[in-house]
Protein backbone atom coordinates (compact mmCIF):
# COMPACT_ATOMS: atom_id res chain seq x y z
CA UNK A 1 0.00 0.00 0.00
CA UNK A 2 2.83 2.42 0.85
CA UNK A 3 4.44 1.87 -2.53
CA UNK A 4 1.17 2.41 -4.40
CA UNK A 5 0.49 5.60 -2.45
CA UNK A 6 4.01 6.81 -3.19
CA UNK A 7 3.52 6.22 -6.92
CA UNK A 8 0.08 7.81 -6.87
CA UNK A 9 1.30 11.04 -5.29
CA UNK A 10 4.70 11.44 -6.93
CA UNK A 11 4.80 9.64 -10.29
CA UNK A 12 3.95 12.88 -12.14
CA UNK A 13 6.83 14.65 -10.37
CA UNK A 14 9.59 12.06 -10.00
CA UNK A 15 10.95 9.42 -12.36
CA UNK A 16 10.29 5.70 -11.83
CA UNK A 17 13.84 4.86 -10.76
CA UNK A 18 13.79 7.55 -8.09
CA UNK A 19 10.42 6.42 -6.76
CA UNK A 20 11.89 2.94 -6.39
CA UNK A 21 14.90 4.40 -4.53
CA UNK A 22 12.59 6.36 -2.24
CA UNK A 23 10.65 3.17 -1.48
CA UNK A 24 13.88 1.32 -0.61
CA UNK A 25 15.63 4.14 1.30
CA UNK A 26 12.68 5.88 2.96
CA UNK A 27 11.04 5.16 6.29
CA UNK A 28 7.23 5.07 6.12
CA UNK A 29 5.46 6.55 9.13
CA UNK A 30 1.92 7.32 10.23
CA UNK A 31 1.03 10.27 12.47
CA UNK A 32 -2.25 10.96 14.23
CA UNK A 33 -3.91 14.37 14.24
CA UNK A 34 -2.00 16.82 16.49
CA UNK A 35 1.14 14.63 16.57
CA UNK A 36 4.37 16.64 16.35
CA UNK A 37 6.32 15.41 13.33
CA UNK A 38 9.23 17.85 13.53
CA UNK A 39 9.87 20.10 16.52
CA UNK A 40 11.76 23.35 16.95
CA UNK A 41 15.48 22.84 17.69
CA UNK A 42 15.27 19.21 16.60
CA UNK A 43 18.30 17.95 14.68
CA UNK A 44 17.00 16.74 11.33
CA UNK A 45 18.30 13.52 9.84
CA UNK A 46 15.33 13.01 7.49
CA UNK A 47 12.99 15.16 5.43
CA UNK A 48 9.28 14.31 5.05
CA UNK A 49 7.37 13.61 1.86
CA UNK A 50 3.64 13.77 2.59
CA UNK A 51 1.67 10.88 1.09
CA UNK A 52 -1.74 11.57 2.63
CA UNK A 53 -3.30 13.93 5.17
CA UNK A 54 -2.06 17.46 5.84
CA UNK A 55 0.54 19.16 8.03
CA UNK A 56 0.75 22.67 9.39
CA UNK A 57 4.11 24.39 9.68
CA UNK A 58 4.44 26.72 12.66
CA UNK A 59 6.90 29.24 14.04
CA UNK A 60 7.18 30.02 17.74
CA UNK A 61 7.43 33.51 19.27
CA UNK A 62 9.44 34.45 22.37
CA UNK A 63 6.47 33.62 24.60
CA UNK A 64 6.10 30.11 23.19
CA UNK A 65 3.02 30.88 21.08
CA UNK A 66 2.71 29.29 17.64
CA UNK A 67 2.12 31.18 14.40
CA UNK A 68 0.89 29.34 11.31
CA UNK A 69 3.27 29.75 8.35
CA UNK A 70 1.69 27.42 5.79
CA UNK A 71 -0.01 24.05 5.26
CA UNK A 72 1.48 21.04 3.49
CA UNK A 73 -0.75 18.87 1.33
CA UNK A 74 -0.14 15.34 0.02
CA UNK A 75 2.51 15.26 -2.68
CA UNK A 76 4.54 18.02 -1.00
CA UNK A 77 7.56 18.39 1.26
CA UNK A 78 8.64 20.95 3.86
CA UNK A 79 11.35 23.11 2.35
CA UNK A 80 12.12 24.73 5.70
CA UNK A 81 13.26 21.32 6.93
CA UNK A 82 15.16 20.88 3.66
CA UNK A 83 17.07 24.07 4.37
CA UNK A 84 18.00 22.85 7.84
CA UNK A 85 19.11 19.50 6.45
CA UNK A 86 21.28 21.08 3.80
CA UNK A 87 23.00 23.21 6.42
CA UNK A 88 23.02 20.47 9.09
CA UNK A 89 21.36 22.90 11.50
CA UNK A 90 18.42 22.44 13.85
CA UNK A 91 14.83 22.93 12.84
CA UNK A 92 13.45 26.47 13.03
CA UNK A 93 9.84 25.30 12.65
CA UNK A 94 7.34 22.88 14.18
CA UNK A 95 5.45 20.50 11.89
CA UNK A 96 2.16 19.21 13.34
CA UNK A 97 -0.28 16.76 11.75
CA UNK A 98 -3.44 18.69 10.90
CA UNK A 99 -5.18 15.35 10.34
CA UNK A 100 -4.08 11.71 10.35
CA UNK A 101 -1.16 11.62 7.90
CA UNK A 102 1.13 9.15 6.15
CA UNK A 103 4.69 10.18 5.30
CA UNK A 104 7.89 8.75 3.95
CA UNK A 105 11.00 10.10 5.67
CA UNK A 106 14.02 10.49 3.39
CA UNK A 107 17.54 10.27 4.90
CA UNK A 108 19.55 13.46 4.41
CA UNK A 109 22.49 11.62 2.86
CA UNK A 110 20.49 10.20 -0.07
CA UNK A 111 18.50 13.41 -0.48
CA UNK A 112 21.71 15.36 -1.08
CA UNK A 113 22.98 12.73 -3.53
CA UNK A 114 19.72 12.83 -5.49
CA UNK A 115 19.86 16.61 -5.71
CA UNK A 116 23.12 16.37 -7.66
CA UNK A 117 22.35 13.21 -9.64
CA UNK A 118 18.63 13.23 -10.42
CA UNK A 119 16.97 15.95 -12.48
CA UNK A 120 13.40 15.15 -11.45
CA UNK A 121 14.31 15.36 -7.74
CA UNK A 122 16.24 18.60 -8.26
CA UNK A 123 13.29 20.16 -10.12
CA UNK A 124 10.87 18.98 -7.42
CA UNK A 125 12.98 20.55 -4.66
CA UNK A 126 13.49 23.84 -6.49
CA UNK A 127 9.77 24.12 -7.29
CA UNK A 128 8.97 23.33 -3.65
CA UNK A 129 11.27 26.14 -2.53
CA UNK A 130 9.50 28.57 -4.86
CA UNK A 131 6.04 27.53 -3.66
CA UNK A 132 6.93 27.79 0.02
CA UNK A 133 8.74 31.10 -0.50
CA UNK A 134 5.63 32.54 -2.12
CA UNK A 135 3.48 31.27 0.74
CA UNK A 136 5.78 32.82 3.34
CA UNK A 137 5.64 36.15 1.52
CA UNK A 138 1.86 35.86 1.55
CA UNK A 139 1.93 35.17 5.28
CA UNK A 140 4.06 38.26 5.87
CA UNK A 141 1.68 40.34 3.73
CA UNK A 142 -1.29 39.01 5.69
CA UNK A 143 0.29 39.94 9.01
CA UNK A 144 1.42 43.35 7.82
CA UNK A 145 -1.49 44.53 5.71
CA UNK A 146 -4.65 42.51 6.39
CA UNK A 147 -7.09 43.05 9.23
CA UNK A 148 -7.95 40.08 11.44
CA UNK A 149 -11.38 39.57 9.87
CA UNK A 150 -9.76 39.37 6.42
CA UNK A 151 -7.09 36.95 7.68
CA UNK A 152 -9.73 34.77 9.32
CA UNK A 153 -11.95 34.56 6.25
CA UNK A 154 -8.94 33.73 4.07
CA UNK A 155 -7.94 31.06 6.59
CA UNK A 156 -11.41 29.49 6.34
CA UNK A 157 -11.33 29.50 2.54
CA UNK A 158 -7.88 27.90 2.55
CA UNK A 159 -9.12 25.21 4.95
CA UNK A 160 -12.03 24.33 2.66
CA UNK A 161 -9.58 23.90 -0.21
CA UNK A 162 -7.23 21.84 1.95
CA UNK A 163 -10.04 19.57 3.18
CA UNK A 164 -11.88 19.60 -0.15
CA UNK A 165 -15.06 20.34 1.79
CA UNK A 166 -17.18 23.40 2.61
CA UNK A 167 -17.52 22.05 6.17
CA UNK A 168 -14.53 22.54 8.47
CA UNK A 169 -14.16 20.55 11.69
CA UNK A 170 -12.20 22.87 13.98
CA UNK A 171 -12.35 24.50 17.40
CA UNK A 172 -12.31 28.27 17.80
CA UNK A 173 -9.26 27.94 20.05
CA UNK A 174 -7.33 26.07 17.35
CA UNK A 175 -8.06 28.84 14.84
CA UNK A 176 -6.98 31.44 17.38
CA UNK A 177 -3.67 29.64 17.93
CA UNK A 178 -3.05 29.35 14.19
CA UNK A 179 -3.73 33.07 13.67
CA UNK A 180 -1.90 34.16 16.82
CA UNK A 181 -4.87 35.86 18.47
CA UNK A 182 -7.41 35.13 21.23
CA UNK A 183 -10.34 32.72 21.12
CA UNK A 184 -12.68 35.58 22.08
CA UNK A 185 -11.66 37.56 18.99
CA UNK A 186 -12.15 34.54 16.72
CA UNK A 187 -15.55 33.68 18.20
CA UNK A 188 -16.72 37.28 17.79
CA UNK A 189 -15.60 37.45 14.17
CA UNK A 190 -17.12 34.06 13.35
CA UNK A 191 -20.43 35.22 14.77
CA UNK A 192 -20.13 38.35 12.64
CA UNK A 193 -19.53 36.18 9.55
CA UNK A 194 -22.59 34.10 10.42
CA UNK A 195 -24.72 37.25 10.69
CA UNK A 196 -23.40 38.28 7.28
CA UNK A 197 -24.46 34.86 5.89
CA UNK A 198 -20.87 33.95 5.01
CA UNK A 199 -20.76 30.89 7.27
CA UNK A 200 -22.99 28.67 9.41
CA UNK A 201 -21.75 27.77 12.90
CA UNK A 202 -22.34 24.63 14.95
CA UNK A 203 -20.35 22.86 17.67
CA UNK A 204 -16.70 22.53 16.54
CA UNK A 205 -17.91 22.87 12.96
CA UNK A 206 -18.00 25.74 10.44
CA UNK A 207 -19.80 25.57 7.11
CA UNK A 208 -18.58 28.12 4.57
CA UNK A 209 -21.53 29.28 2.48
Amino acid sequence: MSKELLKQKFNHLLDDNLIEEIYVSGVFKTFKKRDIIIDINQTLNHIPLLLSGSIKILREDNDGNDLLIYFLESGETCTMSLTCCMGTSKSKVRAVAEKDSNLVMIPVSVMQKWFHNNESWRNFILESYQTRFNEMLETIDNLAFMKMDERLYKYLINKTKLDNSKTIIVKHLDIAEDLHTSRVVISRLLKQFENEKKIKLSRNKIEVL
